[in-house]
């Protein structure tokens, strides 16, 4: 295990600084460090910490979703509420229901089999988007029209939605009968998931005002509220995503310096939280399953691409958004990794004739679009946001 550790920490620095160097986005070189090091290549890490990869990505992604939720406060999720609810569900249902249409036409596949695939292709990976929205925020990059704010706080409610649609069509798939349950629960799991955020941050509030507390206690008690809330939002089908950037969101509104404080030292762990993450997505690859998949998998994801793009372009239609700024939503809406790499092979786990397939046009997405997002967003980030700081 210990071996494994090292690996990642140091060819994961030495991949980010190669990369940083070349003017590309550092997470790009950690996950194809992570695809080299990994099962399917030089194997480098043990078994051990493979299997406990999911558990160790979940926790590097509470960081950054609670770094998000201390940069969301009220005036602005006031501002920015309903074209981020757009953003949320529109991008994915054109997306999902594309890839539906032009996977039943290419493979003669059924139409269930084919919605499966899109809704696993339609959840934008918040470990990719959210470390790009706080950097742009901290350099005030589309500040002026809260743009970061408004992608960050869709794209969690962008995953909710994309995996219960997922679940609903695999569902139908297998005759579980369950679809109309699992439909009509989503509004409880987003709901549901934002009180949970919000009761155990006030908890947090209370406990920091009433005990005495160094400020490492209190970064670890607000770790381990996060992972505790994730836990609760599974045990009872509630979004974790959402209820851990509204365990921050209330953070930021109710405990002032403290909360400043705090977001100092998460940024100091994601400095090492993210080359777990990132190497550890990377690990996760399967490339000659991807493989498998060619050129009529990267038109089905390109043709994906193309309509979430006009989902998005109509989700920020009459927004205050001027095409520059639309475009650079659009571009910020292709990042997958985390849900593909978690629900791609349950298809197959489950006996679907499709299951290969479409587990291939997962992983694939996750080679071409990971990357794809991440240059396209550090590239296009300065030339089509304003600088807040420039306006003023």
């Amino acid at each position: 295990m210990l071996l494994s550790l090292t690996v990642i920490l140091f060819l994961g620095l030495a991949g980010q600084k190669i990369f940083a160097a070349a003017r590309l986005p550092g997470l790009v070189g950690l996950v194809l460090t992570g695809i080299l090091v990994g099962p399917h290549f030089f194997n480098l890490l043990e078994p051990g910490l493979l299997q406990l990869s999911p558990d160790i990505r979940v926790l590097a992604l509470i960081i950054i979703l609670l770094r998000a939720g201390l940069g969301l406060n009220l005036q602005v999720l006031r501002r920015i509420g309903f074209t981020a609810l757009k953003l949320s569900v529109l991008p994915a249902v054109f997306e999902g229901f594309a890839v539906a249409a032009l996977f039943w036409y290419l493979f003669r596949s059924s139409w269930l089999e084919g919605a499966i695939l899109g809704f696993i292709l339609a959840a934008v990976s918040p470990a990719v988007i959210v470390p790009f929205m706080l950097e742009l925020r901290e350099r005030g990059l589309g500040a002026n029209k809260e743009i970061p704010a408004m992608i960050l706080a869709s794209a969690a409610v962008d995953d909710v939605f994309a995996i219960t649609m997922f679940s609903v069509f695999l569902g139908l798939a297998v005759g579980t009968g369950q679809a109309v349950i699992k439909l009509a629960w989503v509004p409880v799991e987003i709901a549901g998931g934002v009180a949970l955020g919000l009761l155990a941050g006030a908890v947090l509030v209370c406990l920091f005002n009433r005990a005495e507390l160094k400020p490492a206690e209190e970064l670890l008690a607000l770790i381990g509220s996060a992972t505790m809330v994730t836990l609760l939002g599974t045990a009872f089908h509630l979004s974790g995503l959402l209820a851990v950037m509204s365990l921050g969101f209330i953070l930021l509104e109710k405990a002032g310096v403290r909360a400043f404080r705090l977001e100092q030292g998460l940024n100091h762990l994601w400095l090492a939280a993210q080359l777990f993450l990132f190497i550890l997505i990377g690990a996760a690859v399967n490339v000659p399953v991807a493989w498998e998949a060619g050129l009529t998998g990267f038109l089905i994801i390109a043709c994906g691409l193309c309509f979430r793009s006009l989902g998005v372009l109509l989700s920020t239609w009459r927004s205050g958004l001027d095409f520059r700024e639309q475009l650079f939503c659009c571009v910020a809406n292709f990042p997958k990794a985390t849900v593909q790499a978690a629900i791609g092979g349950l298809p197959l786990a489950m006996g679907l004739p499709a299951g290969e397939v479409i587990l291939a046009v997962a992983v694939l997405s996750i080679i071409v679009t990971a990357p794809l997002g991440a240059i396209g967003l550090k590239w296009l980030a300065p030339r089509l946001l304003k600088d807040a700081a420039k306006e003023d």
